[in-house]
């Protein structure tokens, strides 16, 4: 995650982004239509109001993660980023497009050396990867997802 650029807000937002995506399993239109209000920290939890399909759900979000975020939630506010702009926003407010995302994460891929493709979706699959060798129950995992169990 170096590559982002931690020092700058813009390098911060992204590998707060970018962790988020991995660490919740998230579709990148859902992380980027994410609030301050959506975001409960120290619960551990992501409300995701708008999800595929129309669908609300909560999302669980580890420490690690909760504290990385909050790094990037500090950043915002002395930018004077209120709460009514997306938590992922650019420096002036305005919403990121999930396109420069793409774009952003094929960058960072190549500066970090990685060869093969980087992208948002690829974060959620090795998420739900990462939570299935950790014997979490399929069930759970489809729920985190955002899938819907069918009869």
């Amino acid at each position: 995650m170096r590559v982002c650029g931690r020092c700058t807000p813009t390098g911060l937002r992204n590998r707060e982004l970018i962790a988020l995506l991995y660490r919740t399993g998230l579709w990148i239109n859902e992380a980027l239509s994410l609030y301050p209000k959506d975001l409960e920290l120290n619960d551990g939890s992501v409300r995701v109001l708008n999800g595929k399909g129309g669908r609300s759900r909560t999302v669980g979000l580890d420490p690690g993660a909760a504290a990385m975020i909050e790094r990037w939630l500090d950043i915002r506010s002395r930018l004077e980023l209120g709460g009514r702009k997306p938590v992922f926003c650019t420096l002036r407010g305005h919403p990121m497009a999930d396109a420069n995302v793409r774009v952003m994460m094929k960058r960072l891929a190549a500066r970090a050396g990685i060869d093969k493709r980087v992208h948002a979706h690829g974060l959620r699959h090795t998420h739900a990867a990462q939570l299935r060798a950790e014997g979490v129950d399929i069930a759970i995992i489809s729920k985190q997802l955002g899938r819907v169990a069918r009869a």
